[in-house]
């Protein structure tokens, strides 16, 4: 590798992250925040971060054009903004990191950037968040990333692999690139002490440096750079809207994207819990008790509910289990009375089914559904009953005929995937 190819390579990136400064400040801002640093090394063949820098192959970025360098730059930078490395929790390394390139590399074609060879994109994904796409990922799915997401890597099973890679390294295979890293002149120093260099900074057990920490450490870590990528965060929107170069789609994103994960169980338990009928009876009280007051007692009615399931075939029978566990759950709080449809292009034979407080509610047994998905029986059937619901809740894909105009009754839609629903509350199930 020629010195002369890291000099054109690290000049791409300069005129890259300037190109953004002026143009997109607020991933500019980002960019910056992220230092620089080339390596020859084998286990980076395109771009990598750690949320403290961004290690790059000169190859492959003189591979690219200006506005494919400006991409990847601020690729890097969002998955460190929105906190990817902190945000994974127990979820599998690999289908996390595809999760997170498939949240972000949406809003950058939005953004009207240049995708480079090899981006995903899904567009039933655009618009969620990490937490969201990764339950629709199959754990079989060995699609490569475009880049390397060196954080949180203590229990990727390729760890080992490529620790044991850059063990066996020899000096001609370390970096000797220029630019804003200047690792090439610390490299050669280790190599006089026969020692091989290694990015230590970096938050990976790929490089022999965090899988040395303890637990405590790591934490505390983690911590102090979620602090950090929070104020840059702010910073860069500020920026950015001082500026007047902050366009809406992206604050909408931002927004979303940084919101409190509060799971789909969450928000059921607090609508359904809401709409229970706990109210103050101001009733006079039996003439034998003696006393002339009257005060107010907590009396408790009993909810109507209806639980309508889309059973065309496009709802798993686990989520279904899933989605009746937890309103059985949420109905051991409150007295309600549970109105169970089944439907596709029409009401199942065998529903409607009723269970009243005292009975356990459940969905067994093989259902002959599988057809076309038409919303409208479910509320014609109501009408038709002269049923008062206090609540109807409806799981489905949200694919589907919608009635023209909503029910006197409130709706909540628990959807799997990301349908929009033309009225009422709308709960993202994954």
């Amino acid at each position: 590798m020629s010195d002369n190819l890291s000099h054109l390579a690290d000049a791409k990136l300069v005129v890259a992250r300037t190109s953004l400064i002026l143009d997109k400040p607020f991933l500019g801002a980002l960019v910056l925040g992220l230092e620089l640093k080339c390596t020859l090394d084998s286990w980076c063949k395109t771009i990598a971060t750690d949320a403290r820098f961004i290690y790059y192959n000169p190859e492959y970025i003189e591979a690219l054009r200006p506005a494919e360098v400006q991409f990847v730059l601020s690729h890097e930078a969002l998955h460190c903004a929105l906190l990817h490395f902190s945000r994974r929790q127990h979820r599998v390394s690999h289908r996390w990191d595809l999760a997170c390139d498939y949240a972000i590399n949406p809003i950058l074609l939005d953004e009207g950037m240049t995708p480079p060879p090899g981006v995903h994109v899904l567009e039933e994904y655009r618009g969620m968040s990490a937490e969201e796409i990764y339950p629709c990922l199959s754990d079989n799915d060995h699609s490569e990333t475009l880049d390397q997401h060196l954080f949180d890597k203590q229990n990727d099973s390729r760890e080992g692999e490529i620790g044991a890679e850059h063990e066996s390294m020899d000096d001609s295979q370390t970096g000797q690139c220029s630019g804003d890293s200047h690792t090439g002149q610390s490299q050669k120093k280790a190599s006089a002490s026969g020692s091989t260099v290694m990015p230590q900074e970096a938050g990976s057990g790929k490089h022999g440096a965090t899988s040395q920490l303890t637990d405590g450490e790591n934490q505390t870590e983690t911590q102090m750079l979620n602090d950090k990528w929070q104020q840059r965060l702010a910073g860069a929107t500020r920026q950015a809207t001082v500026a007047g170069k902050m366009s809406s789609l992206m604050q909408r994103f931002i927004r979303q994207q940084t919101r409190p994960d509060l799971s789909w169980r969450v928000l059921l338990a607090q609508y359904l819990v809401a709409s229970g009928k706990d109210d103050y009876s101001w009733s006079r009280p039996s003439s034998r008790r003696g006393h002339p007051a009257i005060f107010p007692a907590l009396r408790s009615a009993e909810v109507n509910l209806i639980v309508a399931i889309d059973v065309s075939g496009s709802v798993s029978d686990e989520d279904i289990g899933a989605c009746v566990a937890e309103v059985n759950s949420i109905k051991a709080q409150m007295r309600a009375r549970i109105t169970l449809i089944a439907c596709d292009a029409g009401i199942v034979d065998g529903f409607p089914r009723e269970f009243y407080a005292w009975d356990d509610f459940r969905f067994d047994g093989e259902i002959a559904g599988g057809g076309s998905t038409d919303f409208r029986p479910v509320f014609e059937w109501a009408v038709q009953q002269d049923i008062q619901a206090d609540v109807l809740l409806y799981f489905t894909d949200g694919h589907g005929t919608f009635p023209k105009a909503p029910p006197i009754f409130p709706v909540v839609w628990l959807v799997k995937g990301k349908a929009p629903v033309p009225w009422g509350k709308r709960i993202q199930l994954n």
